[in-house]
């Protein structure tokens, strides 16, 4: 046997060897292969939810901005002229009802004093001469006439002293004659058109300062002529703002005005919320989400339950820790963070929220 004749040989036989060790290979690697299973440590890296049939939410975005509560918001306005002596808060400041906010030297304020002082002193004479006319009427040297003009001087006396005993509480005066500000009610000074030693009048000013409760507050949404019939008194409202983007404040809409804007043709909408931490401030402006819950019901999943995929979107239904399903679903509208969804789930089934990924992978690969 010539020697190319006997490397063709011994090529043949190798290849033969290699083809029955690859095979023998594969059949082992498959007898060996183990079945799917969640470790237990990969179980506590997940989260679950449950499919829910539920009434299809719709929303529709509108912009806004945040305004004080108007039923909790009070304008302070100066009862007379005068100069402001003492101002004892700025604007930002928090203050509580009845605080002192400034004290006024005021003119007015000095005539009121000098006509209680002059209705004092005319009492005192009212009195007297009630007195003496009385004594004199038992003598007969005055007529009954006499008796009651003295009656009728002393109670128009009472009457002026009342008065301007009245007056002098209201503008809450102390003894050297100055007139103290105070607050109506607690919150946070959210306008301040006041000095110090700043003279006015009380036709020149509207007003020293404005207070707002914070703890709660408006939001005005500027909703599109064409969505008016969507929006109604009682519907939730999400909102977020440019400064806290990841935060989602909720309200709800508690009052839809019937005047369009002749401008913008838009029609306010104001929504009541909470305003934990004052996070919220007056003129910041708002993205408002009005969200409407319809009768039509659908099945709803957490948005981030969904996986996507080669153009499919697939969720994880949990049966068991060897038993994983991978179902293709379309998703019909997201809203929030729910999205309805169709496919071959059925209401309560569980299914992967957190980490799903990791489970995906393993199925898929």
């Amino acid at each position: 046997m010539n020697r190319s004749a006997l490397l063709f040989l011994l090529t043949l036989g190798l290849g033969a060897c290699h083809k029955e060790a690859d095979t023998a290979k594969e059949e082992t690697q498959t007898e060996t292969a183990k079945p799917f299973f969640l470790a237990n440590q990969t179980l506590k890296e997940l989260a679950f939810d449950t499919v829910r049939l539920e009434p299809m939410r719709s929303e529709q975005s509108y912009s806004g901005q945040v305004t004080t509560n108007g039923d909790k918001t009070a304008n302070v306005v100066p009862l007379v002229g005068g100069v402001v002596e003492d101002l004892r808060v700025e604007l930002g400041d928090h203050v509580t009802k009845a605080q002192v906010l400034a004290v006024v030297r005021s003119g007015e304020i000095a005539d009121v004093q000098n006509q209680n002082s002059n209705a004092g002193t005319d009492l005192a004479i009212a009195k007297k001469n009630l007195s003496v006319a009385e004594d004199q009427f038992k003598a007969g040297l005055a007529a009954e006439r006499d008796v009651v003009l003295a009656r009728e001087e002393l109670r128009k006396a009472q009457s002026n002293l009342g008065k301007t005993n009245k007056q002098l509480g209201i503008y809450g005066v102390d003894r050297n004659g100055h007139y103290t500000v105070i607050a109506p009610i607690s919150g946070f000074i959210t306008d301040k058109d006041v000095t110090e030693n700043m003279q006015y009048t009380t036709s020149s000013v509207d007003k020293f300062f404005t207070i707002a409760d914070l703890d709660q507050v408006w939001v005005l949404a500027n909703v599109f002529e064409a969505d008016i019939d969507k929006v109604k008194v009682g519907y939730q409202a999400d909102i977020t703002t440019l400064s806290y983007p990841d935060k989602h404040f909720t309200g709800v809409v508690d009052k839809v005005f019937n005047v369009l804007d002749p401008e913008s043709k838009a029609l306010k909408v104001r929504i009541k919320l909470a305003n934990p931490g004052y996070l919220l401030k007056p003129e910041m402006y708002a993205q408002v989400r009005i969200l409407n819950t319809g009768t039509q019901k659908a099945l709803a999943v957490p948005a981030n339950a969904v996986v996507f995929d080669k153009d499919q979107n697939f969720v994880l239904v949990y049966k068991s820790q060897k038993e994983v399903d991978t179902r293709p679903v379309t998703v019909t509208k997201t809203v929030g963070n729910v999205s309805y969804v169709t496919g071959d789930l059925k209401p309560g089934e569980a299914i992967i929220t957190k980490n799903q990924l990791l489970v995906y992978d393993e199925l898929n690969d």
